[in-house]
C-alpha cells in the first residue's frame, strides 16, 4: 500500500510537470509575440512635449500681434466659440448635396441633410463641405484621438475601442483648458475616458449598445439647446450616435437611416439658427461604413466622411467648388486651433485648411495670399519641430527623406520672411510660397504615415489547399492499407472510453454556448463541421497503429490537419481576419439591452464568438491521441504492431490464440504505460503549439518583409493580431484539454487504488 501510495504521488507530479512545461513553451511563445509586437505592430512614440503661446513654433515674428497678448497666441483668434457637432460615422455621400429631385428608393439616406445644401446655395461665402480622408484604423477611439491630438494613432490601438485610455499627447481639449475655455461635453462616453476631468460640464451617454438607436441622441438633444441659450461656454461638444447605431442594426440602406438622417438634419437646423457672429459651426463625422454598417478597415466608404464649416460672418473669398474638395481629416485640428487663438498642438501632422484664413469675400487679394501663407508658415514650423524632436526621440525616420523636407521648408521659410519684407507687387511669390509650405506639410505627414506603417501578411491561399490535399492523399493511402484487417467500430466496454467520454462531453458543454453566439443558420455549419472532425478521427484511427505497450504518438500529419480544421471553422462561421467582419451582435446575445457601462463583458462575448473554433479544437486536440484507442475493434482482438515487426508477430501465434476472445482494452492500455501516456500527452501538446506557432511565425516573417506594403491596414496588420490572439485562445484551451484528460485519469487512478485497497481488506 505504501509503494502504490507513493507511485501514485510520483504520477501526480509527472502530470504536473507536463502542464508546467507546456505552460512554459506558451510563454515563450507569449513572449516572443510581444517582442515583436514591441518592435513592429508599434505604438507609435507618444510625446509628451506640448506648445505653448509662450514658446512660437520656431524662429521668426509671428504674423499678428505679439506673444502673451489676448487672442494673439501664434495668430490671432477669428472665433471666440465654435460648436462641434459629431455625427458618427457620418458618410460624406449621406451630406452631399444631390442634383436630381428625388433620390432612388434603393438609396434612402441621399438629401436627407438638406439643410448643408441649402446653407451652401444660399450663403456660398459662409460655408463649406468638405470630403474628409480619413486615416485608418476606422474605429471611433482612434477617430477622436487623431481629431483632436493631429496625429495619426497605430493599428494596435483598435483594440483599445473597447477601454479607452486618456490621452497623454498634446491636443485640442489640453490647450483648450489651459486658455482657460469653457467645455461643455454631451453625448458618446467614450470621450470621457480620453480627457478625464477635462469638461466644465460634461452629459455621458453609454456608447456600446448599437441596437439603441435613440438614448444617446434624445440625451443630448434634452441638453443642447438649453445650454446654447445658457451662454455658459465656449466650446460645444455634441457627438451623436444615431446614424453609427443604425448603420450597425440596419445598414446605410434601411429607412430607419433616412429617418435618422432626417433628425440630424433639424439639430444642425436649429443650431444655426442659434449660432452668433462669434461662433463657427462644424459638422463632422469621425469616419464613414461599409454597404453593411460596419467599419474599422479602410474601405472607400470607411475613410470617406464628411466635413461642414459654417459661420454667420463670411468666412470665404469666392463660391463653393462644384465638387468638394478633398482633405484629410487631421486637417481640422490646426485650422481649428489658430482659429480659435490656440497654439497648434505639438504632435500635429495636418495641414491648415488655407482658405479659412483669407479673411472672407470682401478681403483685398493680397492680404488674403498673405494670411493664408502666414496660416500654412506656423503650421509648417510646427510641424517641421516635432519631426525634429521625434526623429531625435527615435532615431529611426530616413535621413535622407527628413534632410530633403529639411531644406525644402528652409526654403519656403526664407521665401516668405523675404515676403514680410517686401509685401508690394509678389503676388505670384505668395502663390509659390504657399505651395512650397503645402508640399513639405504633405511630404511630412507621407513621412509618417509611411514610418507607422509596418505591416504585412502572407498570402496562403495557394499553400493551404496544397498541404490539406497532400494529407487527404496521406490518410487515404493509409486507410487502403488498413482496409484489409476489417471494419472499424467504436467500441465502449466498461472504463475503455472513459477519457474520450469527458472529452466529448466537455465539447459538447463547451459547444453551446458558443452556439448560442452565432446566429442561427451557422447551426448547420457546425454541425457539418463537427462531423468532419469525427471523419478526420476515425481516419487517423483507421491509419495509425495502436502500439502496445507504448510508446504512443499521435502524426504530424493528424495534428496538422487539426490546426487547419481549426481554422477552416474560423472562416465557415463567416469570420474573416479584418476588422470590419467581426459578429458585433453577439456582444448582445442574453444582453438586449446593453451592458450599461462594463466593457469587459461584451468584449468577451465578442471575443468568445470570433474565436470559437480556436477554443473548440485547441480543448479537442487530445482526442488525436485517444481516438485510436477508442477505435479498437470489439470481438476478438487481434494486436495491431508498428511497421517492421511483423516477424515478432509471427513467432507468437501461442499469445495471440490465448487472446482469442477477450474484450480489447481500448483506452484503458494507456494506463497500462502511464509514463508513455504522459509523454504522449506532452508530446501531442507540443506538436500543437509547434503548428500554431509556423503560423503565426509565416505572419511575422512576412510582417518583416512587408511592413510597408499599402494594404497594411486592410489585410495586413489585422491578420497578424488575429493570428496571435487566435494562438493565444488555442494554447489556453490546450491547457484546458490536457488538464481535463489528466483529472479524468487521476479519478480512474483514484478508483482502482480504493479498489485495491478494498481488496487487501
Amino acid at each position: 500500500m505504501r509503494w502504490l501510495g507513493i507511485g501514485t504521488v510520483y504520477l501526480q507530479m509527472q502530470k504536473v510537470s507536463v502542464l508546467l512545461f507546456l505552460a512554459w513553451v506558451c510563454f515563450l511563445f507569449y513572449a516572443g509575440i510581444a517582442l515583436f509586437t514591441s518592435g513592429f505592430l508599434l505604438t507609435r512614440l507618444e510625446l509628451t512635449n506640448h506648445s505653448s503661446c509662450q514658446e512660437p513654433p520656431g524662429p521668426g515674428s509671428l504674423p499678428w500681434g505679439h506673444r502673451g497678448q489676448p487672442g494673439a497666441c501664434w495668430m490671432a483668434a477669428r472665433f471666440s466659440r465654435v460648436v462641434l457637432v459629431l455625427i458618427d460615422a457620418l458618410r460624406f455621400d449621406f451630406a452631399q448635396p444631390q442634383r436630381s429631385a428625388e433620390p432612388p428608393a434603393s438609396l434612402p439616406f441621399l438629401g436627407k441633410l438638406g439643410s448643408l445644401q441649402k446653407i451652401l446655395e444660399t450663403q456660398p461665402h459662409h460655408a463649406r463641405l468638405y470630403r474628409a480622408q480619413v486615416d485608418p484604423p476606422t474605429t471611433t477611439m482612434q477617430r477622436l484621438k487623431a481629431l483632436t491630438t493631429g496625429s495619426l494613432p497605430t493599428f494596435i490601438d483598435a483594440g483599445s475601442n473597447f477601454a479607452s485610455h486618456a490621452i497623454v499627447e498634446d491636443n485640442l481639449i489640453k490647450q483648450l483648458n489651459s486658455a482657460g475655455r469653457r467645455i461643455v461635453f454631451m453625448g458618446d462616453d467614450t470621450w470621457k475616458a480620453l480627457f478625464p476631468g477635462a469638461f466644465s460640464q460634461a452629459f455621458f451617454f453609454p456608447s456600446f449598445n448599437t441596437r439603441d438607436l435613440h438614448t444617446v441622441d434624445n440625451g443630448i438633444l434634452e441638453h443642447l439647446y438649453p445650454t446654447m441659450d445658457s451662454g455658459e461656454w465656449d466650446v460645444l461638444i455634441a457627438h451623436f450616435l444615431g446614424v453609427d447605431h443604425c448603420g450597425h442594426r440596419h445598414g446605410p440602406h434601411h429607412p430607419e437611416m433616412a429617418k435618422k438622417l432626417s433628425q440630424m438634419d433639424q439639430v444642425i437646423q436649429g443650431l444655426v439658427e442659434r449660432l452668433e457672429n462669434d461662433t463657427l459651426l462644424v459638422v463632422a463625422g469621425d469616419h464613414g461604413m461599409t454597404v453593411s454598417g460596419d467599419h474599422g478597415g479602410d474601405s472607400e466608404l470607411e475613410v470617406s466622411a464628411a466635413l461642414f464649416l459654417y459661420s454667420p460672418t463670411a468666412l470665404f473669398p469666392s463660391t463653393p467648388p462644384e465638387e468638394p474638395e478633398v482633405i484629410p481629416q487631421i486637417s481640422l485640428v490646426p485650422t481649428l486651433a489658430l482659429l480659435l487663438g490656440l497654439p497648434i498642438p505639438f504632435g500635429n501632422i495636418g495641414e491648415v485648411i488655407a482658405e479659412l484664413f483669407s479673411g472672407g469675400k470682401d478681403s483685398q487679394p493680397h492680404s488674403s495670399a498673405l494670411a493664408q501663407a502666414s496660416a500654412l508658415h506656423i503650421n509648417a514650423q510646427q510641424v517641421s519641430r516635432f519631426l525634429h524632436t521625434y526623429s531625435a526621440a527615435t532615431q529611426d525616420f530616413q535621413v535622407v527623406e527628413l534632410r530633403r523636407l529639411q531644406n525644402l521648408f528652409s526654403k519656403a521659410s526664407a521665401d516668405y520672411q523675404w515676403l514680410l519684407k517686401n509685401p508690394q507687387g509678389a503676388e505670384e511669390t505668395l502663390k509659390t510660397v504657399a505651395a512650397e509650405l503645402q508640399q513639405f506639410l504633405r511630404g511630412a505627414r507621407a513621412v509618417c504615415i509611411e514610418f507607422w506603417a509596418r505591416f504585412s501578411l502572407a498570402d496562403l491561399d495557394y499553400v493551404v489547399p496544397q498541404i490539406y490535399r497532400h494529407m487527404q492523399e496521406e490518410f487515404r493511402g493509409r486507410l487502403e492499407r488498413t482496409r484489409s484487417e476489417g471494419p472499424l467500430t467504436v467500441a465502449v466496454y466498461q472504463l475503455g472510453s472513459v477519457y474520450s467520454a469527458a472529452m466529448v462531453t466537455a465539447l459538447t458543454l463547451l459547444a453551446f454556448p458558443l452556439l448560442l453566439l452565432h446566429t442561427e443558420r451557422i447551426s448547420l455549419v457546425f454541425l457539418l463541421l463537427f462531423l468532419q472532425s469525427f471523419l478526420l478521427l476515425h481516419l487517423l484511427a483507421a491509419g495509425v497503429p495502436v502500439p502496445s505497450p507504448g510508446p504512443f504518438t499521435v502524426p504530424w500529419q493528424a495534428v496538422s490537419a487539426w490546426a487547419l480544421m481549426a481554422a477552416q471553422t474560423f472562416y465557415s462561421t463567416g469570420h474573416q481576419p479584418v476588422f470590419p467582419a467581426i459578429h458585433w451582435h453577439a456582444a448582445f446575445v442574453g444582453f438586449p439591452e446593453g451592458h450599461g457601462s462594463s466593457t469587459w463583458l461584451p468584449a468577451l462575448l465578442v471575443g468568445a464568438n470570433t474565436f470559437a473554433s480556436h477554443l473548440l479544437f485547441a480543448v479537442g486536440c487530445p482526442l488525436l491521441l485517444l481516438w485510436p484507442f477508442l477505435c479498437e475493434s470489439q470481438g476478438p482482438k487481434k494486436r495491431r504492431h508498428p511497421p517492421g515487426h511483423e516477424a515478432e508477430a509471427k513467432v507468437r501465434p501461442e499469445e495471440e490464440e490465448g487472446e482469442e476472445g477477450e474484450e480489447p482494452l481500448m483506452e484503458m492500455r494507456l494506463r497500462d504505460a502511464p509514463h508513455h501516456f504522459s509523454a504522449a500527452l506532452l508530446q501531442l501538446g507540443l506538436k500543437y503549439l509547434f503548428v500554431l506557432g509556423v503560423q503565426i511565425l509565416a505572419c511575422v516573417l512576412a510582417a518583416s518583409i512587408l511592413r510597408r506594403h499599402l494594404m497594411v491596414w486592410k489585410v495586413f496588420a489585422p491578420k497578424f493580431i488575429f493570428e496571435a490572439l487566435g494562438f493565444i485562445v488555442s494554447s489556453v484551451g490546450l491547457l484546458l484539454g490536457i488538464a481535463l484528460v489528466m483529472r479524468v485519469d487521476g479519478a480512474v487512478s483514484s478508483w482502482f487504488r480504493q479498489l485495491v485497497v478494498s481488496q487487501q481488506r
